[in-house]
């Protein structure tokens, strides 16, 4: 295929595979090679990822050169996280991570907002003295409700590993379940509270639209065309 073929508005499905919940773990598979989605991204194409999450579902655009290098089920919580080309799972600049809770959205207690501020919350505890929030409030994601904020950590670690950490973050509450996308981004360490370049954060926000949840079908399997073939949001 030429370059000519590959342009930046082609987009390219990969399909990311449910794994057995006897499994603690596993490098992400999908419906195409990695060598060649890496060759179509390094080109300008755009990927989107489907990924089957307890019960429906999610389907989000992969920014060029992100890798997806682990997954993870247990029992009724699931995770997927990507790094950029040639960074890994512990040593990694940028992250983006796709996460699933079975059956919270019954509780009426919950609340996407809920959500992301219990994850900050994990975050504050890392850095009690530089952590800083945005809240950039309530979406909606097809459809379904959802919150987006912006959480920092201004130094997290000790030493020569001390670094800065900041997340945008989106809840979203599905149909049965809960699903967060986390894009995550290390930088130099500070003493100080970071202050959250919104702009540049939303913008990052726009790179995963189309964000989708279709509902599973009995007897669909990947690459789920009634996913692939909706338009809007």
């Amino acid at each position: 295929m030429s370059g000519q073929q590959v342009h930046q508005t082609a987009r390219i499905l990969i399909i990311a595979l449910w794994i057995a919940a006897t499994r603690t773990s596993s490098a992400l598979n999908t419906g195409a090679p990695a060598d060649d989605l890496q060759q179509y991204q390094q080109r300008g194409a755009t990927v989107t990822a489907i990924t089957p999450i307890f019960n429906q579902l999610v389907e989000f655009t992969v920014p060029p050169h992100f890798k997806g290098v682990f997954q993870k089920l247990i029992r009724d919580f699931y995770i997927q996280e990507s790094v950029l080309d040639g960074e890994t799972v512990d040593q990694w600049s940028q992250m983006i991570t796709l996460t699933g809770k079975q059956g919270t959205a019954a509780d009426p207690q919950a609340s996407p907002r809920a959500l992301l501020v219990n994850i900050a919350g994990g975050l504050q505890r890392a850095c009690p003295s530089s952590f800083a929030i945005l809240e950039l409030g309530p979406k909606k994601i097809d459809g379904y409700d959802g919150f987006a904020g912006i959480a920092s950590c201004g130094s997290v670690g000790t030493g020569d590993a001390a670094h800065s950490e900041t997340a945008m973050i989106l809840a979203v509450k599905g149909s049965a379940d809960f699903y967060t996308i986390q894009w995550a981004q290390r930088g130099t360490a500070s003493d100080h509270p970071l202050a959250p370049d919104s702009a540049t954060w939303v913008n990052r926000f726009k790179q995963l639209d189309p964000i989708r949840l279709c509902a599973l079908i009995a007897g669909e399997a990947a690459p789920y065309p009634s996913c692939v073939g909706r338009s809007g949001r």
